[in-house]
């Protein structure tokens, strides 16, 4: 389960800006509830709200918000079907999936996922949503960190400095046994980007911690097989690691891999949340350290906050080679910019040129 921060107020605006915001639900109670959250936020604007998909399409195109948080289930118009249409009529806008926690939304999710939509929350039932803490929290701070990616373009904000500082190289790295894999916003699709490259052409037991929670990373097990073109799973443990195997982090769980008598197992438990997270990806990247040494590769893709960072820091102190994607084709540059801040990363790539990268580290002899 990921949970949230509590939201700072330290930067209401972002260049004297409010983040704009297109609420577009159904219920009464859940507009009525969200806009008050976010009336009372600094720095964030609820500008319109549509009853259905069909207002939503023709508000995103009149008033061409920054964000657009947007239900699945709606009379009329749902919010899959509206999503294209949203994103036609206002393409700069960040789209959030708004769901319950259903089988069925999280595969409408991830397939919003992969047609437009920067992110997603799961939303309790209406008739929770009052005392429903952490949906707020989430919310408002997946709206803060896409939000500001939009305003910093669309407005030319300038940036303060960053230090993109490649690491130093090693003269040779170790052949990686292992690939461990982090990612947050954005990764759903980052990880079909990879997947569909690396999936079938790679040997190596692959090891994935996305932040999701249990009923989503689930189906997203359901979507990476298809990319990579063969199983997927959610860790269980125990489970026996396996050449080409692939493993997911199944939501609300840590996972990391450990030695046995048999070799190297999958291990899950429910410690405290690391960097409001669960499953996190520093107890992951930790116990690569632990089993293979400087003969694991850390990849890193999109994602806000900065989970990762001190478990890339272990790796990278153990030899191990670090990727991270770079910041224009990441939806957020939280995580891959951590480490790149941080002068971890060896290679700063772009996600398109991820998956031949590793190819290319993998296969050579």
């Amino acid at each position: 389960m990921q949970i949230k921060p509590p939201i700072a107020n330290s930067r209401p605006s972002v260049g004297g800006k409010s983040i704009s915001v297109l609420l577009v639900d159904d219920s009464a109670v859940v507009r009525g509830l969200v806009s008050r959250w976010l009336g009372a936020e600094p720095g964030i604007e609820v500008i319109a709200k549509a009853i259905d998909g069909v207002q939503g399409v023709k508000l995103a195109e009149q008033y061409k918000p920054d964000i657009i948080v947007l239900d699945i289930e709606m009379p009329r118009m749902d919010g899959l079907t509206a999503l294209p249409q949203i994103l036609k009529g206002s393409p700069k806008s960040k789209v959030i999936m708004a769901s319950t926690l259903t089988h069925r939304n999280a595969d409408i999710t991830l397939r919003a996922l992969s047609q437009g939509a920067s992110d997603y929350t799961p939303k309790p039932e209406t008739g929770k949503l009052a005392g429903a803490e952490e949906f707020r929290i989430n919310l408002i701070g997946k709206i803060r960190a896409l939000g500001q990616t939009v305003v910093f373009k669309a407005r030319a904000v300038p940036r303060a400095p960053i230090a993109q500082i490649v690491a130093k190289r090693p003269a040779v790295f170790a052949k990686p046994q292992a690939i461990f894999v982090g990612s947050s916003t954005g990764g759903p699709q980052a990880l079909r980007d990879l997947m569909s490259i690396i999936g079938s052409r790679v040997n190596l037991p692959i090891f994935i911690t996305q932040h999701m929670p249990k009923t989503f990373t689930a189906v997203l097990a359901e979507h990476l097989s298809k990319s990579a073109k063969k199983l997927v799973v959610e860790g269980r443990d125990g489970m026996p690691v396996k050449p080409g195997g692939v493993y997911l982090a199944p939501g609300d769980y840590h996972m990391f891999v450990r030695k046995s008598g048999m070799g190297v197992v999958i291990g899950l438990d429910q410690k405290p949340p690391e960097n409001y997270c669960r499953p996190s990806v520093n107890p992951m990247f930790r116990s690569a350290v632990s089993v293979y040494g400087n003969s694991a590769l850390a990849v890193m893709l999109t994602g806000m906050g900065q989970d990762g960072l001190s478990g890339t820091q272990e790796m990278y102190d153990a030899g191990s080679m670090v990727i991270a994607q770079d910041e224009a084709s990441s939806v957020v540059w939280g995580m891959p910019g951590a480490i790149a801040k941080a002068g971890l990363a060896h290679e700063i790539l772009p996600m398109a040129k991820i998956g031949p990268k590793i190819l290319q580290i993998v296969q050579r002899k």
